[in-house]
């Protein structure tokens, strides 16, 4: 094997969720060239993946969609690849993956694809066991070029950022718990209200300062939490994906609805309790056992949509000290694991 291309666009956790893919690639292929086809709002977190020889940006806010093609195809027909692997399961993916020239391009089988048309456009499918969690599912795809699916490896490397050394001079290098309230689904947000309580259960309960984490579109959610917690939080600072990763790593815990933040905390071995409404833990919620999932979606009325249609969403029936009990759960077992 001498050139291997994965095609995942995005988003943040399903990144995060292909890594132990490309680790199991790398293991197996320690001598190929192992490159990634990814959105180019997404390269950033590649660059702290350091088993990817080449990032393939592609550009979705530019251009026409039939130029951005021509363009792709340009830069991929200086390697020939052997495989595309499309672990996405989109229809564009599928054709990006085509458009590679890979002589095999595998996927997943239509039961198994969020569209199933995309299987038309591959050489090679794979059924994988939907049964379990999605980084399961990415490792059996895999497994269709006899790579290892083992226990998960998150080949990441983060910088320490000065973004990190700013929020420790500004708690006093207290320890601190990581909040984070944004999720691009309605339905994946837990109220500011209930997050600012939880700041000061962590503050009096456990003596950990809260640290409230935004993106572009988040800031407001995130200062509504920071007033509802009183001085029990701070507003961290603007950051990029390689500072997020830096306050995740610090972090003591963090507690997020089911969004690329909590994935990639996961990934880096942070404590995490995640909050699920509208999707499954067992599918979507953190790999590690001793992590916990507080979670409504046994009961919630629209799960996998985006929006609730209830007057009160399933997570916003969250109790506030059920997930401070999740908290003390987690924080206990990493107590015990020490």
């Amino acid at each position: 094997m001498h050139a291997i291309l994965i095609v995942r666009l995005g988003a943040l956790g399903d990144i995060v969720h292909t890594l132990p893919m490309t680790a199991a690639l790398r293991a197996r292929f320690p001598e190929a060239r192992l490159d990634w086809l990814v959105d180019e709002r997404y390269l950033p977190l590649l660059d702290l993946v350091p088993v990817i020889d080449q990032r393939v940006a592609w550009r979705s806010r530019s251009r026409s969609l039939r130029q951005r093609i021509s363009e792709l195809k340009r830069m991929l027909s200086a390697t020939p690849y052997d495989v595309a692997l499309d672990a996405q399961g989109l229809i564009k993916s599928a054709v990006l993956a085509s458009a590679s020239g890979a002589s095999r391009v595998i996927g997943f089988t239509s039961d198994a694809l969020r569209e199933p048309l995309a299987s038309w456009f591959y050489t090679e499918t794979h059924r994988p066991d939907l049964s379990g969690h999605v980084i399961q599912k990415n490792l059996a795809l895999a497994t269709a070029l006899e790579a290892s699916a083992g226990d998960p490896q998150f080949p990441l490397e983060i910088p320490d950022t000065p973004e990190v050394a700013r929020l420790r001079a500004q708690i006093d290098g207290a320890p601190y718990a990581v909040l984070n309230p944004g999720a691009a689904w309605s339905n994946k947000r837990w109220s500011p209200q209930r997050f600012g309580e939880l700041a000061q259960l962590l503050a009096t309960r456990h003596d950990i300062r809260s640290v409230v984490t935004w993106g572009p579109d988040d800031r407001d959610r995130a200062s509504a939490v920071v007033e509802a917690a009183s001085v029990a939080a701070v507003l961290a600072p603007a950051t990029d994906i390689a500072a997020l990763a830096d306050v995740l790593r610090g972090a003591r815990l963090v507690v997020s609805g089911d969004t690329g933040p909590m994935h990639l905390a996961a990934a880096l071995g942070t404590p995490v309790v995640a909050l699920h409404g509208p999707t499954d833990p067992t599918r979507n919620g953190p790999w590690d056992s001793a992590d916990v999932a507080a979670s409504r979606y046994e009961a919630c009325h629209c799960p996998q949509r985006r929006r609730c249609r209830q007057a009160v969403s399933c997570l916003d029936e969250l109790a506030t000290e059920a997930v401070a009990e999740a908290v003390a759960t987690r924080l206990g077992a990493g107590e015990a694991g020490r």
